[in-house]
């Protein structure tokens, strides 16, 4: 059966995740870079045992902020969350050819490094699935404005959706909150947006929300994940 944002969007977050694994069964999957809005999806899923496959990429340049708190997260719910790592050959000629810091030097190179470590494994963690969940909201950033609830992924060929679409920053701290879910430490020093260590500042009052990502770059702040046309006439 075709599922279209009409099927879900009167739905809560818990509910139309049911629907989808009952119409996509073994074929429904999280992304989490376990960022604050990624925990709240991460505790709907694991707490209500719903059939989703949770995974993560480490790119080799995490915070151990981040590390630790996949462990911690895993403990609190006595469940997994499936790492997947950048192909070793891609990653040593990246660092061979160009050098071990080399995504400083252009926005080409920090592209090609944001590919290698982050959007290839992403499709192969991807292959099979017909549902990828995701933590994005609108307000995050102004290429996030026109995201609709479900929509169909050109770039990857499933749907996407993104419960947590019309939330606030607020509301998902509040969400952590009442529910006594684990977060990065690093959201309480002004990281908003958590990425790669090198590739990740903490921001000031009245910056952007994405301005601590790529910080050295006057360019548009996304890594590639997100970057595929999508149609979002659904």
């Amino acid at each position: 059966m075709e599922t279209t944002e009409k099927d879900i969007q009167h739905l809560s977050i818990q509910q139309a995740l049911e629907l989808l694994c009952r119409r996509y069964p073994g074929q429904v999957a999280f992304s989490t870079s376990l960022g604050e809005e990624d925990q709240v999806l991460t505790d709907i899923i694991f707490r209500n045992n719903l059939p989703v496959k949770v995974f993560t990429l480490d790119t080799g340049r995490l915070f151990n902020e981040t590390y630790d708190l996949i462990q911690i997260t895993e403990a609190k719910y006595g469940k997994r969350i499936e790492v997947v790592f950048p192909e070793a050959k891609e990653v040593e000629q990246l660092v061979s050819q160009h050098g071990i810091n080399c995504f400083y030097e252009s926005v080409e190179l920090r592209k090609k490094c944001c590919a290698i470590r982050k959007v290839h494994p992403l499709k192969r963690a991807l292959e099979g699935m017909k549902i990828w969940i995701t933590g994005l909201r609108a307000a995050q950033s102004e290429n996030r404005h026109e995201l609709s609830l479900l929509a169909w992924d050109n770039g990857y060929q499933l749907l996407k959706y993104n419960p947590l679409l019309n939330w606030s920053l607020q509301d998902v701290e509040k969400y952590l909150e009442q529910n006594n879910v684990p977060f990065n430490p690093l959201h309480r020093k002004g990281f908003v947006s958590i990425g790669c260590a090198p590739c990740t500042r903490a921001i000031a009052e009245g910056e952007d929300i994405r301005a601590g990502r790529w910080w050295w770059e006057d360019s548009k702040k996304e890594c590639g994940l997100h970057e595929q046309p999508v149609n979002y006439q659904i």
